[in-house]
């Protein structure tokens, strides 16, 4: 398989793209696109459906390919793959449960590949404007596809407005549902891994106080007052322009360790329910729950992220043909040029044409252990053909 990453700033710009990337014979069948909001999707499915290619796309909190990283722009991978390698498939949830939706999706791959392997995107918000549940999602569909089989993927964005996401194909797209990428694992394997690097901070808590989402007290004191005092920032428990995600949230996050696995779990405060006097959650926190206060990786995240991925592809013993990242929209303004560094260093080390997007939660399997939901993370997946 050949593929060649392209990005642009316009329609305009993906169509020349195109041009120049089919000049040399290539002939794609498969663009993964990964889009702002601000940009023109349709124009895009419409220009890439005039030549024939199939559509796998996302909306983004920003975008990159090799060399190349943006907010607010389209960037793509194409690919010559063979048709009868993949199929791709578009389900909108609305009035049906995650549960319902992954169900079909998995019996749907299954009817069309002895050994399938999938790509996953839902959308990252809801039409209410909640987190899209991505723990359910993955935890359905490891249920359903079988625990051994692969997939990794991520959550649309919106450049961080949580307004509207989006997952669409070439003819249709949904802002509530899923897109699946679908692989004959016997003819293109998938190899990745999703790390987070964010350490613990100090001693472990406890929720002694919550309500789905709403955490109102841990270790018996006010959830409010505990986070921000202990991150210095206890002046602004009562200043309700403050912006606990942008301010704290990106940077310290909690840490809770999984039941199943030695690999942990970030949860992270979305804002400051002042009513309630409560953190709002990105994700419920059970009363009794353990948890650590967390500091962000350092400049030693990026070595230990290419260190793994070389590791794989050493044992592998062959380049990737394709490259994929979601990295989380929190690592960008958490990590800095870090963040640039590590997916960089992940085409380097896979020697590939590379595309990824800034995501509200990540997909896949950390280092030896089994499909997760993550947040904070990065997670690569290489693609190779048989």
């Amino acid at each position: 398989m050949k593929s060649k990453s392209i990005h642009g700033k316009s329609p305009e710009e993906i169509q020349k793209a195109i041009q120049s990337a089919i000049a040399d014979d290539f002939i794609p069948t498969l663009a993964v696109v990964f889009i702002s909001v601000v940009q023109d999707r349709q124009v895009i499915r419409e220009i890439l459906s005039k030549y024939d290619i199939d559509v796998f796309g996302a909306t983004s909190c920003g975008e990159f390919v090799n060399g190349h990283q943006s907010n607010g722009e389209t960037a793509l991978l194409l690919m010559d793959l063979a048709r009868d390698s993949y199929s791709i498939l578009l389900k909108e949830i609305g009035v049906q449960s995650i549960q319902e939706v992954v169900k079909q999706v998995a019996n749907s791959a299954l009817s069309q590949y002895v050994n399938p392997s999938m790509i996953v995107c839902s959308t990252g918000v809801t039409p209410t404007s909640e987190l899209f549940d991505g723990i359910t999602l993955v935890q359905e569909l490891t249920e359903a596809i079988g625990p051994e089989k692969i997939f990794f993927g991520g959550m649309a964005g919106d450049d961080f407005t949580l307004a509207g996401t989006a997952v669409f194909t070439k003819t249709h797209e949904t802002n509530h549902g899923l897109i699946v990428l679908v692989f004959d694992a016997d003819k293109v394997s998938l190899n990745g891994m999703a790390i987070t690097g964010w350490k613990r901070l100090g001693i472990s808590r406890k929720v002694t106080h919550s309500k789905g989402k709403l955490l109102y007290s841990i270790d018996g004191k006010p959830a409010v007052d505990m986070y921000l005092n202990y991150l210095g920032k206890g002046k602004e428990g009562e200043n309700r322009e403050f912006n606990v995600l942008n301010e704290l949230s990106f940077y310290y996050p909690f840490i809770v360790e999984r039941e199943s696995s030695d690999d942990i779990l970030i949860k992270s405060p979305m804002s400051i329910d002042y009513e309630e006097n409560a953190l709002n959650m990105d994700m419920e926190m059970v009363e009794g729950e353990r948890f650590w206060f967390s500091v962000p990786p350092d400049f030693d995240i990026v070595q230990e992220i290419t260190d793994e991925a070389r590791k794989v592809r050493n044992n592998l013993g062959k380049d990737a043909d394709a490259l994929l990242v979601f990295s989380c929209a929190g690592r960008e303004p958490a990590l800095g040029p870090l963040v640039t560094i590590e997916n960089e260093g992940l085409a380097e080390v896979w020697n590939s044409p590379m595309a990824g997007f800034f995501t509200y939660g990540e997909f896949g399997r950390a280092k030896n252990s089994p499909q997760n939901f993550h947040s904070t993370a990065c997670c690569w997946v290489a693609l190779k053909e048989k």
